[in-house]
């Protein structure tokens, strides 16, 4: 079958740590199983990362007709001197590494997206930007004592908005499309893992019962800027409103531990589940399609995947109005502001009593994630990037 973009010699770069496994490489991030899609839209596609040499096992298997070509491991742009050590060796690999290919596509902003970007621009290759997330209010929700961090972000983020006067961008969700509007040529998108076949009916979502026990579920990483402690206090309020709620949380992270310790010093242990990390895939699916609401807590988005997921299973959403999640899903979440427990509270409690809330949201989800299944937007990023090309 024809796909777009299917000469397309495509070189892809993001700062995600990877790994040499018996059965092949593997991704820290769910980003890798969205470029595994697009791989099966170009005529060939390499994957640069750097490549962590622990013994801790990810998850997200990178695709065989994928080529990996690993760069020089360092532990975190947080640490700059550890990451100048390895630039020299990083520049020579993506140098060699670009003359088998037409285009690269550059996630960013970071030191190493925006030096490949200018390598790319002297080897006479076409360089297309991606930007998944707002910087600099990442950085300083990560680093809060660390200004000297913040400053080197804005300023970064200010080299990839110069850049992209000259270059195509693919942007996730639209503020961060709104924020790089004066890039050469642009391109909005959401990162889904969705496939059709992952997509409830609304008829048969509607049909889910909150008669009995109500399952509140979030679904990613547990880290600092998810807020994952604050789902213990929405759990604690819920159950004083209705006692039939109970938390499912699937993921891991930094502050799994800490979680497990707030839910228990609320004595919310027994209505209450870490189940670990859950990969994409059936087992997930089936968690979103038995429960009742979804909440998502971060701190700062671009466009969450896992809202399109709570989507495809027709579940009712609530979601922190943070990035671009407003302006992209407005009408289909329930939005609340970030932290703010008795807004969370008080939207679980409305959709379990009103099913013709629940009916509205179903639909609205459902309507926007059948244009945005992962073949749909991987199809519409390749296009894109052999236009850019030609």
């Amino acid at each position: 079958m024809s796909t777009p973009g299917s000469d397309l010699r495509l070189c892809v770069y993001s700062d995600y740590p990877y790994q040499q496994l018996p059965e092949g490489i593997s991704a820290s991030r769910s980003f890798a199983l969205f470029v595994n899609q697009l791989g099966t839209h170009v005529g060939g596609i390499v994957v640069m990362g750097r490549l962590d040499p622990s013994a801790s096992a990810m998850r997200h298997r990178v695709a065989k007709h994928s080529r990996f070509v690993p760069l020089p491991y360092y532990q975190s742009l947080s640490r700059p001197s550890a990451l100048l050590g390895k630039l020299t060796a990083s520049l020579r690999r993506c140098w060699r590494t670009l003359e088998d290919c037409d285009c690269i596509w550059v996630l960013g902003p970071n030191p190493l997206a925006i030096a490949f970007a200018v390598i790319a621009a002297l080897r006479r290759k076409q360089v297309v930007l991606g930007v998944r997330q707002n910087w600099p209010v990442y950085v300083r929700r990560r680093h809060p004592r660390r200004p000297g961090l913040w400053i080197a972000a804005i300023l970064m983020e200010a080299t990839f908005r110069g850049l992209a006067l000259i270059s195509p961008v693919v942007a996730v969700g639209p503020d961060l499309a709104r924020r790089y509007r004066h890039a050469r040529s642009l391109l909005e998108i959401a990162v889904s893992l969705v496939d059709d076949a992952d997509i409830v009916p609304p008829r048969t979502a509607m049909q889910r019962s909150y008669d009995r026990e109500l399952r509140l579920l979030c679904v990613g990483r547990l880290d600092d800027e998810k807020n994952p402690l604050f789902l213990a206090h929405v759990l604690g309020r819920l159950r004083e409103i209705d006692p039939r709620w109970r938390l499912i949380v699937c993921g891991d992270g930094p502050m799994e531990d800490q979680l497990e310790i707030r839910l228990c010093s609320l004595g919310l242990a027994e209505c209450s589940e870490l189940r670990g990390y859950v990969p994409f895939g059936p087992e997930l699916m089936a968690i979103y399609r038995s429960s009742h609401a979804f909440l998502h807590t971060a701190w700062t988005e671009g466009l969450p995947q896992v809202l399109l997921e709570s989507f495809a299973a027709g579940l009712p959403t609530i979601a922190t109005d943070v990035g671009g999640v407003g302006d992209a899903l407005n009408g289909r979440v329930r939005l609340i502001p970030p932290n703010d427990v008795e807004a969370a509270a008080r939207e679980a409690s409305a959709i379990a009593a009103d099913a013709e809330l629940r009916a509205t949201l179903i639909r609205a989800g459902h309507e926007y994630v059948r244009s945005r299944t992962a073949g749909h937007e991987a199809a519409r990023v390749a296009a894109f990037l052999t236009d850019a090309v030609r």
